[in-house]
């Protein structure tokens, strides 16, 4: 079997060349045909993981029937340009193992990574990775474990043997909906966990936002009917321990950023920004109480200052843990 990376920003090329470690081929595809030639030719992506050199053994290329010509397609696109691009390319991806690498709740569908794929591509195999991992830790050898997610139990073995590498740990499971929504929640949560070192409230501040945090986690996962031990796991409590507590999550920096009052890259995509609104508009239907998810979503749609987000959390009436 073969695999492609659709997605050549810094966790695509990653995840590309730490599976080029298995010594077989392995395709990069990017969709400026510029980086793809630059890329292939100065074996670098100089612009989004510097420092890293491309393994021989990794095709870079710019044309996506090149690309899905693989077995196994990881698609490490932004969540909420997924459904564009599988609706773009579906015919290419048809019949294909499509394993997505991105975290967050559609913001149109309310849906999950894979269910947007079971939606437009019905042929293909649907899974996610997923789990507490940066992109230069992958990309050195660094160990890293990861949550492979997957309905079908032996296509998911089939993927954890094909993507797993010497640094790369995968741990399987079949509840695709823990480990998409423990993958998208955490981002939410690390930015609140952001805002409260930013606005400097403190290390005990930023504690009690992670605790609470989980716990609306696990509500809602209940709710939707994913299994709580799945959010005990990697893309659950590991993915919350990692993103909210490094200034190289890109959630955490640009919750810091919103606590500090200063601007944020723009170019830098926040994928928890709308998650943050996909979330708080799925606790509402579901009638879930997620005060820290509401509260970030009225941050983000500026309906709140950070200062009046706060008092509003901590006015919230007094009860059991």
């Amino acid at each position: 079997m073969s695999v492609s990376v659709l997605g050549a920003g810094a966790f695509g090329t990653a995840l590309a060349i730490s599976i080029s470690r298995n010594e077989k081929p392995v395709t990069l595809w990017a969709r400026d045909s510029g980086a793809a030639a630059s890329m292939q030719n100065m074996r670098e992506n100089v612009h989004r993981l510097p420092g890293v050199r491309l393994p021989e053994n990794l095709l870079v290329t710019s044309d996506i029937q090149v690309a899905a010509n693989s077995d196994t397609l990881l698609l490490c696109v932004p969540m909420q340009q997924l459904s564009g691009f599988l609706v773009c390319y579906k015919d290419n991806l048809a019949n294909k193992s499509l394993v997505a690498c991105c975290k967050g709740v559609d913001l149109d569908s309310l849906s999950g990574a894979t269910s947007l794929i079971r939606h437009h591509v019905p042929s293909a195999t649907a899974a996610i990775l997923t789990g507490p991992s940066f992109a230069a830790d992958i990309a050195r050898g660094l160990p890293t474990a990861l949550t492979l997610a997957c309905n079908d139990e032996t296509a998911g073995k089939d993927l954890q043997h094909e993507i797993s590498t010497a640094n790369l740990r995968l741990y399987r499971t079949n509840d695709t909906i823990g480990a998409e929504l423990g993958g998208a929640l955490k981002n939410v949560v690390a930015i609140a966990c952001g805002i409260a070192i930013g606005a400097n409230l403190g290390e005990s501040a930023r504690a009690a936002v992670m605790t609470r945090g989980y716990a609306e986690m696990l509500r809602l996962a209940a709710a939707l009917g994913a299994r709580s031990e799945t959010l005990l796991g990697l893309s659950g409590f590991g993915d919350l321990a990692l993103t909210c507590t490094s200034a190289q999550s890109r959630n955490y920096a640009f919750g810091l950023s919103l606590g500090r009052g200063e601007a944020f890259d723009k170019n830098v995509t926040v994928e928890g920004a709308a998650t943050a609104k996909a979330v708080s508009n799925l606790a509402r239907k579901h009638k879930i109480e997620m005060p820290i998810a509401d509260v970030i979503a009225a941050v983000l749609d500026q309906k709140l200052t950070v200062e009046e987000a706060v008092k509003t959390l901590l006015s919230r009436p007094l009860k059991e843990e």
